[in-house]
Formats: C-alpha cells, structure tokens, sequence
C-alpha cells in the first residue's frame, strides 16, 4: 500500500511546484544549474521543493 497525495493537497503541491520552476528558470543561475534544479523539482515534487527552498539560489 503506497502513500497518494490527491485533491486539493495535490494541487497545492502541483501549483506550488510550478512557481518554483518559473522561480528557477528566472534566477540568474548557470544553464546547467537550473536543469538540475528543475528535474529535482519534477522528480521529488514535495523533497525537491524544500530542498530547492533550503538550498537553491537566493535572491
């Protein structure tokens, strides 16, 4: 039995996500390190939001 996010809890994580991305993509970062931050993001939605939160590039 696997753990599921659904309904609204999902879409709270999927727009939340979202915004990280574009967050992402707008910094001034190298090509590559963004890349690596957005494929973090899509392949651990929730831990790679707060690792992006935690670690990612400041403003």
């Amino acid at each position: 039995m696997g753990f599921e996010v659904g309904g609204l809890l999902g879409l709270i994580i999927l727009i939340i996500d979202i915004w990280a991305i574009i967050k992402v993509a707008q910094s001034s970062s190298s090509t590559v390190s963004k890349i690596l931050w957005i494929l973090i993001i899509l392949l651990m939605p929730v831990l790679g939001l707060i690792i992006w939160y935690l670690l990612g590039p400041k403003r």
